[in-house]
This record gives structure tokens, C-alpha cells and sequence, in this order.
């Protein structure tokens, strides 16, 4: 690659350790591993009081509308958000609705979600691949979901994840090197 991928990656765990955000790590090393890279980390967990008290873009405080701005103009997105009663949480759905409807089109996006087990794993597929097809975004083919069990002390303890998460980052990379290639 020509340049460093600009990677924006979303975790929306609402607390510190989180699982997503040890999923979206995993990634994000991964990848480095691979390719040069420039990483803006989303925590909403951090940031959580500050995006849900805003109702628009223009009232958010000026860090998090940076944040917005780094989901708008990555190479690459990696979003990951706990399952919350099937679905993602409303606060990782509010930070997007705040960005623009026009600004994913195009853009790869890794998926992936936690959940506290196997029931919740359709998520990928009912939930986040049609929020990021309203915004015309390329999802990738793999996206990455982990149980509890895959855990232990919020490290990685799983075989079977690693290897999904090896597959992941592996049928990725196509999609990112055409898109430098795109760029270039």
C-alpha cells in the first residue's frame, strides 16, 4: 500500500474492560500486522454522556464531532457494539444517525458483535448489515461475532475465535488493497 489505511474503528461497549472493544483491538492489530495504518479509536463508552445528551450534529462538542468526521472519511471502518436485546444499542445507532447519510458509499466495513451467547449471532446479518446498507457501505463478506465463553479475563481464550478473526482480517484485505489501489 502507498499510504497508511485510515481506519476508523467503533467500539460500542458502554464500560472498560469490554469484550467489543478487545474484538475490535484484535482487528485492528491484525491488520497492522499486514498493512501501514492510522487508527482513530471510538470508545462510546467514553463519550457516551456527551453524544446522547445532543440531538444534532451541531450541538455535539467538538471532539466527538471529530469523532464523526473520522467515520466519514476512513478507508476502512471496524464497528463492533454488545448485543443489547437483539440489537445493537441505541447510543452506537445515534452516533451514526448524527453522520452523513452520503459520506459510507463505498467505504469497506468490518463487522462485529458480542453477545452473551450463540442466539445473539445473527446480528451481523439482520442488524448491522442493513443499518451500514442504508448508508450504501461495502460490509465485508466475514464479519466476527464472540460469545462470553470465548473470554477469559476479556482476552481472547478461543481457538474458534482466533480463527474467525484470522479469517476476517484475511478476506478483508482484498477489499482494502483494491480500495488503495482505487485511490491511488
Amino acid at each position: 500500500m502507498s499510504h497508511k489505511l485510515k481506519i476508523t474503528a467503533v467500539s460500542g461497549g458502554a464500560g472498560r474492560p469490554s469484550r467489543t472493544l478487545t474484538i475490535i483491538e484484535e482487528i485492528t492489530r491484525r491488520l497492522a500486522e499486514q498493512i501501514p495504518i492510522e487508527l482513530h479509536l471510538i470508545e462510546l463508552g467514553q463519550i457516551s454522556s456527551l453524544l446522547g445528551a445532543a440531538g444534532t450534529r451541531e450541538a455535539l462538542p467538538e471532539p466527538i464531532q471529530k469523532d464523526i468526521e473520522a467515520i466519514e472519511t476512513a478507508d476502512l471502518l471496524i464497528v463492533g457494539t454488545p448485543v443489547y436485546r437483539g440489537s445493537y444499542t441505541g447510543l452506537f445507532k445515534h452516533l451514526f444517525d448524527l453522520a452523513h447519510h452520503e459520506a459510507l458509499i463505498n467505504v469497506p466495513v468490518l463487522l462485529t458483535a458480542t453477545g452473551g451467547s450463540d442466539r445473539h449471532a445473527l446480528i451481523i446479518e439482520h442488524q448491522l448489515r442493513p443499518l451500514f446498507g442504508f448508508f450504501q457501505a461495502l460490509t465485508l463478506p466475514i464479519g466476527v461475532y464472540a460469545t462470553e465463553s470465548e473470554f477469559v479475563n476479556y482476552k481472547v481464550a478461543s481457538d474458534a475465535l482466533t480463527a474467525r478473526l484470522d479469517l476476517a482480517v484475511e478476506r478483508a484485505l482484498p477489499f482494502i488493497k483494491h480500495r488503495d489501489l482505487a485511490v491511488a
